[in-house]
C-alpha cells in the first residue's frame, strides 16, 4: 500500500514538473522570439492578450494547428485591422510549444 501511494506521488509530481517545464519553455520562447513585443499574457498590447486567445479558442479541436500556422505565416482579421506578421524565426516545433503555452493561459 505504501509503495502504491509513493508511486502515485511520484506520478503526480512528475506531471506537475512537466506542466511547469512547459510553462517556462513557452514563456521563455515567447520572449526569445519577440512575441512579447506585441503580446502580453493578461493585457492587450498591439495584439490580443494570450489569456484572450486561450478563451477564444477554448474547446476548438483544430485550435492548435490553426494557431501554429498563424504563428509561422501570420494572419489578419481575427482580432481587428492590425495584421499579425509571419515570424520566420519560429520553426514548427517552437510554434507548437508557443501555442500550447498560449492555450494554457487563463
Amino acid at each position: 500500500m505504501k509503495r502504491n501511494l509513493m508511486m502515485v506521488g511520484v506520478l503526480v509530481a512528475s506531471a506537475f514538473a512537466s506542466q511547469v517545464a512547459m510553462a517556462d519553455a513557452g514563456s521563455d520562447l515567447a520572449k526569445a522570439k519577440n512575441c512579447m513585443a506585441c503580446h502580453a499574457v493578461a493585457t492587450k498590447l498591439v495584439g490580443p492578450a494570450y489569456k484572450d486567445v486561450a478563451a477564444k479558442y477554448a474547446g476548438q479541436k483544430d485550435a492548435e494547428s490553426k494557431l501554429v500556422t498563424k504563428v509561422m505565416k501570420g494572419g489578419s482579421g481575427t482580432w481587428g485591422a492590425i495584421p499579425m506578421p509571419a515570424n520566420p524565426q519560429v520553426n514548427e516545433a517552437e510554434a507548437r510549444t508557443l501555442v500550447k503555452w498560449v492555450l494554457a493561459q487563463k
